[in-house]
């Protein structure tokens, strides 16, 4: 945990240092606006852990306010820094194609000034766009046919929900609309992949029992994310449970003997020490081959040692990005980053683009989904 603190302090310190410099490039900085605004940025490059650590003693009001703050800088800075590289290259591409052609590029040189207002006014225009998009919740309806399913049942529709992230920042308005979309949907499954809670107040209560008044027919199941872990395992899985979930970890449940329903916790209890259950492998190998198997998994890998052993495995975390150009970044990592994938054997894999947004409560091309899955009977196997 130290050595990912520092990195991303590094990392996220060096974008606000980049930026610092853009700043002090487009105009005459006084030493005292100079201190001033590197007093901010730094407040900012630590503003998460700040947050943490107010919420770990409990105050939630100062918590709330500098998590809105940071997170919504966060979101700006990025898009900033994005269009910001994009105009250097421009600069570069003109000056060298410049110098080579022995041209006069003065005019089509945009200043300093310009080639820092610009991927700002840019920023804070895609960034309010941003936040209208993490409200937009939408069905994400697909697909699956299996002869699994029997004849007389039809069609069996399990609804997704991942990274929905309850905590400072997504409260009840925004699980309001969650809910409303699932309840529209009519499940008979509901199951969350992962990342429900991020946060470590005590407020959450209220927002789990908002989630328990869904009540599908053949019930409601959750795994572990990495943020159950970092807000603290208890009381994570004390709000999920009080939602209605059962919790999966490392185990598995065959529903009303139409469908099996297995979980695993998410690695990041492994290297906390806190996880249980049977592992992946393990887990899948005992479970009867003749009923529909739904693994969930939080990270969207596939385990080459499982496969054959389940009909569709749901997945998450990614969030295709949240905010573009960041799903490329995200693409260097995970070779499946969303949407439905086929697997060897007839199997799916789907990795939702989340439900709610972590850090910045914004999203730009990526837009949240409650994961509609209507797995149908096979006609013609």
């Amino acid at each position: 945990m130290i050595l990912f603190l520092l990195g991303f302090l590094s990392i996220y310190g060096s974008v606000h240092v980049y930026a610092f410099l853009k700043v002090r490039s487009a105009f005459s900085l006084g030493t005292g606006a100079g201190i001033i605004l590197g007093v901010f940025m730094a407040a900012m490059t630590c503003a998460p852990i700040i947050v943490r650590i107010l919420e770990r003693h409990e105050y939630e009001v100062s918590a709330r306010m500098f998590s809105c703050i940071g997170y919504t800088w966060m979101g700006v800075l990025f898009l900033f820094f994005s269009l910001s590289l994009l105009m250097d290259i421009y600069r570069i591409f003109v000056n060298t194609a410049g110098l080579i052609m022995h041209m006069d590029i003065a005019q089509i040189m945009p200043s300093a000034r310009l080639a820092f207002l610009l991927p700002l006014i840019l920023a804070l225009c895609i960034s309010l766009y941003g936040y209208f998009e993490a409200l937009d919740i939408r069905a994400e309806k697909i697909e699956i046919v299996s002869s699994k399913i029997p004849e007389s049942m039809g069609r069996l529709r399990i609804v997704q929900i991942s990274d929905v992230h309850l905590g400072l920042i997504v409260r009840q308005h925004r699980l309001s609309r969650i809910i409303e979309v699932i309840t529209e949907a009519t499940p008979d499954i509901l199951v969350s992949t992962g990342d429900l809670v991020d946060g470590q107040i005590n407020g959450l209560s209220s927002l789990a029992q908002s989630l328990k008044e869904v009540e599908p027919r053949y019930g409601k199941y959750a795994v572990t994310g990495n943020h159950e872990f970092y807000a603290g395992l208890a009381q994570a899985l004390q709000i999920t449970r009080d939602a209605g979930f059962s919790v999966l970890r490392g185990e598995a449940v065959t529903v009303r003997d139409l469908i099996t329903i297995a979980g695993v916790d998410d690695p990041t209890g492994t290297r906390f020490g806190l996880s249980t259950g049977a592992s992946e492998k393990e887990l899948l190998a005992g479970l009867p081959g003749d009923t529909y198997t739904v693994l969930l998994k939080h990270l969207p890998l596939v385990c080459k040692d499982t496969q054959g052993m389940y009909d569709l495995q749901l997945s998450g975390h990614t969030h295709r990005g949240q905010i573009f150009p960041f799903r490329l970044v995200i693409g260097l990592f995970f070779s499946h980053v969303a949407g439905l994938y086929d697997l060897p054997g007839g199997a799916h894999l789907y990795v939702s683009r989340g439900t709610g947004t972590w850090g910045p409560p914004m999203r730009f091309l990526s837009p949240p989904e409650v994961t509609v899955i209507d797995i149908m009977h096979d006609k013609h196997p």
